[in-house]
């Protein structure tokens, strides 16, 4: 016979696991969002992963960060058709968004991107924020099909559409349309929840980024839903805004530019004032603006050398 309080020992024991269990259950489904009856937003891999069912198997965009590929893959195994991954587009060569790359590509999987970010990721690259060299990725990380403007193609009865977005995150972004279920997934040139991030080095500026988003927005209708590299689902109306955006302080950069500012004169001129959100690090933004609009100095003026 148990005393009352070994019995309410062994009832809150009880009780706790059980919360336990609920919570890794709740965390393993809140990783896994459906967007559409055929498409799934999987955050396993801590950025988007846009996920297509097949009856061939799932065509995903990016794969995540290389140290959570197990996790993902456990997640898109719960997918209808999840056993198999039949193609990868990558948005962009950063290593958050192929991270899962190898082991995808040991399944079978093509993966398609630009060929910008081929080279990209064949080749060292310096980190500035870093002060080092970033090595090459290994081969079987490399996509295996690669484009230069537009492409299409059709997939379990969906027609996926891509196409180039020059110089707006770096120098090989693309965007992946699925045109029949109007899901648009558009990597990190739109950002609704972290910093733009213009990487300068890579050949990314505000004025692509701007002109980019131009081209997304005329892409989309009312009803499209647009999937951001990171962060919430978005709408036409939120990606005009961030497009508004990017368009005023790339006007207002490139005034001061002109008028010799450095990063911390455009910061205290105002650049990021009155604008439709706030900055975690306003410095390292403006700063990368100042570089990608000096690496543009032709958009300046003629006479600026």
């Amino acid at each position: 016979m148990l005393d009352r309080r070994q019995l309410l020992t062994q009832i809150v024991a009880g009780f706790a696991g059980s919360m336990v269990l609920a919570r890794r259950s709740s965390a393993r489904q809140s990783d896994v969002v459906r967007v559409t009856d055929r498409l799934s937003l999987v955050t396993s891999g801590r950025t988007n992963v846009l996920a297509l069912s097949t009856g061939d198997g799932l065509v995903l965009v990016d794969s995540g960060a290389p140290e959570l590929a197990d996790p993902l893959m456990r997640a898109l195994r719960r997918l209808p058709s999840g056993d198999r991954v039949r193609s990868v587009f990558n948005t962009h060569w950063h290593l958050e968004n192929t991270g899962a790359n190898e082991v995808l590509r040991q399944g079978g999987a093509e993966v398609i991107a630009h060929a910008n970010t081929r080279v990209w990721m064949a080749t060292p690259t310096w980190v500035p924020t870093d002060d080092r060299y970033r090595p090459a990725r290994p081969k079987m990380a490399h996509p295996t099909k690669t484009f230069y403007r537009d492409g299409s193609m059709d997939a379990g009865g969906e027609r996926i559409e891509y196409g180039y977005l020059i110089e707006a995150h770096t120098s090989g972004d693309i965007y992946v349309f699925f045109r029949n279920s109007n899901v648009l997934a558009v990597g990190d040139v739109a950002s609704p929840s972290r910093d733009p991030d213009l990487d300068y080095f890579t050949g990314a500026w505000i004025g692509g980024r701007a002109d980019a988003l131009d081209r997304l927005v005329a892409l989309c209708d009312d009803n499209t839903r647009i999937v951001p590299g990171y962060g919430p689902v978005m709408t036409r109306a939120q990606l005009q805004t961030e497009r508004d955006m990017m368009k005023t302080i790339y006007d207002r950069a490139v005034d001061q530019i002109r008028e010799g500012f450095s990063p911390d004169d455009m910061l205290d001129a105002g650049l990021l004032q009155g604008l439709a959100r706030t900055w975690k690090d306003p410095h390292a933004f403006i700063y990368a603006v100042s570089k990608g609009l000096w690496a543009h100095h032709n958009k300046l003026s003629p006479n600026v050398v």
